[in-house]
Order: structure tokens, then sequence, then C-alpha cells
């Protein structure tokens, strides 16, 4: 059964709200999540990755950027604590670390289109 208390409002699994603590603290990692998604970019590389790991050639070819600008945004992500890289022969592929991420991910996008 669901907590409805406020954590988990909808029944979903998801909890909404910080146990302990005063004021808005609790937040504060949930804040550098959200910061390391804020480039349309990230959040494709976050997509792509939902499906399977990936090396950084096979994201240019996806997502149709340069290969520095991949690195970049991956440094950022890797960074956070949203992706990590193998070594895989000369190449490294990147995976999600958390496949909670993908949700929050495709929740935003989902968002956005009906808000469209």
């Amino acid at each position: 059964m669901a907590d409805r208390g406020g954590r988990d409002p909808d029944g979903t699994g998801y909890r909404y709200g910080v146990s302990g603590g005063s004021g808005y603290d609790g937040f504060e990692g949930a804040s550098e999540l959200l910061r390391a998604l804020s480039a349309p970019i990230r959040l494709a590389i976050v997509s792509e990755l939902a499906t399977g790991e990936r090396c950084v050639h096979e994201l240019v070819e996806k997502l149709g950027v340069t290969q520095p600008l991949v690195s970049q945004h991956l440094r950022v992500l890797r960074g956070a604590g949203v992706v990590r890289g193998s070594r895989r022969g000369r190449e490294i592929a990147y995976c999600l670390v958390d496949e909670h991420v993908a949700h929050i991910v495709a929740d935003a996008v989902s968002h956005a289109g009906e808000r469209s």
C-alpha cells in the first residue's frame, strides 16, 4: 500500500519530499541532477543510453552532432554520476548508472509535449 502521507501521493512508488532535515536542504542532490540534465543534448544522450550502452561514435551518429560536443556533455553527465564508461577495446562504452534517470527524462519529454 502506498504511503499517502505526502511522500507517495499517487501510489507509483516515487517518493516526494524529503524525510528529516529542515527546509529545502535535502533537495541539493536533486538540484544537481537536474542541473546536469539541463541541456537538450544531455537529455537526448540519456534517452539514447536508456536503450543500451553506446560508444561516443554511435551517439555522434545517432544525434547528428560533433564528437567533441558529445564528449563534453558525457563528461558533465559522468561528473554528476548519471553515466559511467567502460573500456571496449579502443573505445569507451557509456551506460546509465541508474535507470531512474531515464524515467525522469522520459517523463519530462512527455510532459513538455503535452504542454505544446
